[in-house]
């Protein structure tokens, strides 16, 4: 486990994340965040553009695999 430590809205939060996972968590909140103290509306942002990421990811799954029923 890796430790990350996240500040927002003036606090500062730890947390644990996998080693393998903690280099790709790392890129994204770079992207999403500035260093130092984010506030809360950043925090929202990002979990706003995660969700719609997550959506249209199981959308295309979700045409994958209606298009291998089809085949079958």
């Amino acid at each position: 486990m890796k430790k990350l430590t996240i500040s927002i809205a003036a606090k500062r939060y730890d947390i644990s994340i996998d080693e393998e996972f903690a280099s790709t968590f790392e890129k994204e909140i770079d992207e999403s965040f500035k260093k130092g103290s984010n506030d809360v509306k950043a925090l929202l942002s990002a979990y706003v553009k995660k969700s719609y990421e997550k959506f249209l990811l199981e959308r295309e799954i979700d045409r994958i695999n209606e298009k291998l029923k089809i085949k079958n």
